[in-house]
């Protein structure tokens, strides 16, 4: 059994754990097909749900698309982590986001 398929099977036991939720995401960005990249935007985008204070799930999700040559849509996660990084005073977070802030003009 796969890694993606043992946190699916956890996923039904709380389908709203964010851990899991991002578990799931990160699974999906390594496998990083054009497929999973998509699934791994919409688990980020459920984990962001579950506890918009996620920081890490602002930057992977940004990360992935930018993988995905999305720089403008990026570029709005990206600032959306941020705030929520001030705002939960995640200053790791905070400054990993900014970093990949840069990457969107490049």
């Amino acid at each position: 059994m796969s890694r993606l398929d043992k946190l699916t099977q956890m996923l039904k036991m709380d389908p709203s754990d964010p851990f899991v939720l991002y578990g799931i995401a990160q699974e999906h960005a390594r496998i990083g097909t054009p497929e999973h990249l998509r699934e791994a935007v919409r688990f980020f985008d459920m984990c962001i749900a579950a506890d918009p204070a996620h920081g890490y799930a602002f930057y992977h999700k940004g990360a992935t698309l930018l993988r995905m040559g999305e720089p403008e849509q990026a570029r709005v996660v990206i600032l959306a982590g941020i705030e929520s990084a001030k705002r939960s005073g995640d200053g790791k977070a905070l400054g990993e986001l900014q970093t990949l802030l840069e990457q969107c003009d490049l």
